[in-house]
């Protein structure tokens, strides 16, 4: 009997590590104090955001808050927001931080109607603060453009030294225009669209944040629909590339300024958040 209690020993020393082991995890794990816990109000601000902009991210949001005047990391915005199921080349990188001020570009994006037409749409997009030059025209296909048009845009950002396109045969008519002006087209290499990646995020953010979203059914209703995204685009979406701002830059709020609305932007598909005197 002595000898089968011997046997049992060894057992009962590991379980008393184990308790030991749990009971110093426990306090190594206890609560600290380090950063101070996101307010309440400010963790329902950040929800509400969220759930009435599903398309945004931890860091649009965090753009908003910043120009409200709430001081919170990006990382706790990105813990409190609520979750749905659901890089550009050095060399061109390097380009563009040495002359972003200089550069222009250009592009065309499709649009179908309900009735299968499709409209061209021309952007032109200043580097420096994403800037879109305010002219443009749509057509039903691409000999139907104006393309006269198309050069008439350029005097809007006459500080420009260079435009990056496409090969696209719809700018043959910029050429000669370009070359008056000295300005130095870059083309990029066919189907290579990252080559021109400025424009081509702007585009991208028109179709996943205006256009999918939309039935199309005439030019005039395109023009208004495009005419209400660039305005918010401009003057209220905030921009990673920007440091958090809008290309027209917005103004912070005090942080004590009094309640914050939401104002609906492009038909309430997105949202510019603001304080109001109380």
């Amino acid at each position: 009997m002595a000898i089968g209690n011997r046997h049992r020993w060894p057992e009962t020393v590991i379980a008393w590590h184990r308790r030991a082991f749990r009971r110093f995890w426990s306090w190594k794990s206890r609560h600290r104090i380090g950063r101070p816990a996101v307010p309440a109000d400010v963790r329902a601000m950040i929800r509400r955001m969220s759930q009435a902009n599903p398309q945004w991210g931890a860091s649009r949001i965090h753009g908003e808050l910043l120009k409200l005047g709430i001081e919170v990391g990006e990382s706790s915005v990105a813990k409190y927001i609520v979750r749905y199921r659901r890089p550009p080349s050095q060399s061109w990188r390097t380009f563009l931080a040495n002359h972003i001020q200089q550069i222009m570009a250009a592009d065309f994006f499709v649009v179908p109607t309900a009735t299968g037409r499709l409209l061209f749409v021309l952007v032109m997009l200043a580097h420096h603060r994403r800037r879109v030059v305010p002219r443009g025209r749509h057509g039903t296909s691409d000999r139907s453009m104006d393309r006269a048009t198309i050069p008439r845009s350029l005097p809007v950002v006459r500080c420009s030294r260079y435009l990056i396109r496409d090969r696209d045969l719809a700018f043959a008519a910029v050429h000669a225009t370009a070359d008056a002006m000295a300005i130095t087209e870059v083309l990029t290499t066919p189907r290579s669209p990252w080559q021109n990646g400025v424009i081509e995020r702007f585009i991208g953010s028109v179709r996943r944040e205006c256009r999918d979203h939309v039935v199309i059914f005439t030019t005039a209703g395109l023009q208004r629909l495009l005419n209400a995204y660039v305005d918010y685009y401009q003057r209220s979406r905030t921009h990673v590339a920007l440091n958090k701002d809008a290309p027209i830059s917005r103004p912070v709020s005090p942080a004590n300024a009094g309640p914050i609305i939401a104002i609906p932007q492009v038909g309430a598909l997105h949202h510019r958040y603001e304080r109001v005197a109380a």
